[in-house]
């Protein structure tokens, strides 16, 4: 079985190797980068970099994963137990969009999807090491808010999962299948306030 994770060997220049990736990918994402310019960006030679990644694809999704769970580990400290559902919400909505309305935050995505078959567990891992960071992340806030009285939830999977959707209304279909090229703040203040205001509408104690 040829899978994303049996492809991958590690070895001593391994995180060089990835760092210099990253640092070449979150500029000029996948397409824009060449193999010579991440070797010469981590300093390594190109068969160095062949030899633990036989696949650009390989290593940015390693390097994507990576960034994912950054993200996720960004937003899991960022948010306040104690906070109130409105200010913690917004801050989380923000966080998830400013990340998938990026570049980069696309760029994955689409790779995850055109390599689904190839290497099917891409998109799980992908899933793993953010969204699913996030959502239990949520889920525990929740669980907290409901206790303080803030909030009324019966079934935190389905809200956490709304909430998720919610975020993503109108922006993402669109950025993702091409119709329009980036976001405003305007943008994102539309979208998050919405996703907001209805998460409360529906939950809000």
């Amino acid at each position: 079985m040829n899978t994303y994770s049996s492809t991958i060997r590690k070895g001593r220049k391994f995180d060089q190797v990835l760092e210099g990736a990253r640092s070449v990918f979150l500029v000029d994402g996948f397409e824009g980068t060449s193999v010579d310019q991440i070797a010469k960006v981590a300093g390594v030679s190109k068969a160095t970099l062949y030899s633990y990644f036989p696949d650009k694809r390989l290593l940015f999704m390693e390097v994507a994963a990576g960034e994912c769970r950054r993200q996720s580990q960004a937003a899991v400290d960022m948010i306040n137990s104690c906070g109130h559902p409105r200010e913690v919400l917004d801050q989380a909505a923000r966080h998830l969009l400013a990340f998938l309305t990026s570049t980069f935050g696309r760029q994955m995505f689409r790779i995850c999807v055109a390599e689904s078959e190839r290497f099917p567990d891409l998109g799980r891992q992908f899933y793993a090491s953010g969204p699913m960071v996030m959502k239990a992340e949520l889920i525990r806030y929740f669980e907290s808010a409901v206790a303080r009285g803030e909030l009324v939830i019966d079934d935190m999977q389905l809200a956490a999962d709304q909430f998720g959707e919610l975020c993503k209304a109108d922006l993402w279909p669109r950025l993702i299948f091409g119709v329009m090229d980036g976001v405003t703040q305007e943008d994102i203040d539309r979208v998050v306030t919405g996703a907001v205001e209805m998460f409360m509408a529906r939950y809000g104690a």
